[in-house]
């Protein structure tokens, strides 16, 4: 039996599947390829919703899963945000295309590289890519306007939350790694205001200073 050929518009269906309606991320997930952004010999699953390894234990986020935690930071087009785990660069391309700008950093050097490459390709010139751990952030680049975690954490770590301006939100998978709920969060006056659960999910552990150590 012949395997189904998906296209750029079955990943949109999926998007929209499960409830995401921000017409400016729609266009955003419409306007990149997410072919562009996996590893070599995988080409033919960018466009169905799965996650897609990547080396070192780590995988791509799942598109609509993307695309659910960047709804939760509630862009308008001029934040600076910080996204820790930078993968292969689809969620980076995506947040490119819905803030002023943003800063992203991997902790793997070589998955870093193929990410600026990918979007260097897509002319996408508003990111900013660092190398190092992400759990403790940023911080010559803060204050942020929005900061989304693509890795779980039973808590969120010190850093990040300090690195978010007020009225900023955060979103992160919180759990142990592999059992997690999406948390929405606002900074206000006395720290970080739990908003609302997007979504349960899997993810990889964050590893790192603020995170869980290294094996």
């Amino acid at each position: 039996m012949t395997e189904a050929v998906h296209q750029p518009e079955d990943l949109l269906r999926a998007v929209r599947a499960v409830g995401v309606s921000d017409e400016r991320l729609l266009q955003a997930v419409r306007a990149t390829p997410r072919a562009a952004f996996v590893p070599a010999g995988h080409e033919a699953h960018a466009y169905q919703d799965v996650p897609i390894p990547i080396g070192h234990a780590q995988v791509t986020t799942q598109p609509s899963l993307s695309a659910t935690m960047i709804e939760g930071l509630d862009l308008s087009g001029d934040e600076h945000v910080l996204e820790i785990g930078t993968g292969l660069g689809f969620q980076t391309a995506l947040l490119a295309r819905l803030a002023a700008e943003v800063v992203t950093i991997e902790m793997w050097p070589e998955i870093a590289r193929q990410a600026g490459r990918n979007l260097a390709r897509q002319g996408i010139r508003n990111v900013e890519l660092r190398i190092g751990d992400g759990s403790g952030g940023v911080p010559d680049r803060a204050p942020y306007d929005a900061v989304i975690v693509s890795a779980a954490f039973p808590e969120v770590p010190a850093p990040l939350a300090g690195q978010l301006r007020r009225g900023g939100r955060l979103v992160q998978p919180i759990g142990p790694g592999g059992r997690e709920k999406v948390v929405s969060f606002l900074r206000t006056a006395t720290g970080l205001e739990r908003t609302r659960v997007l979504t349960p999910a899997r993810f990889v552990r964050l590893h790192g200073q603020y995170g869980f150590p290294e094996a």
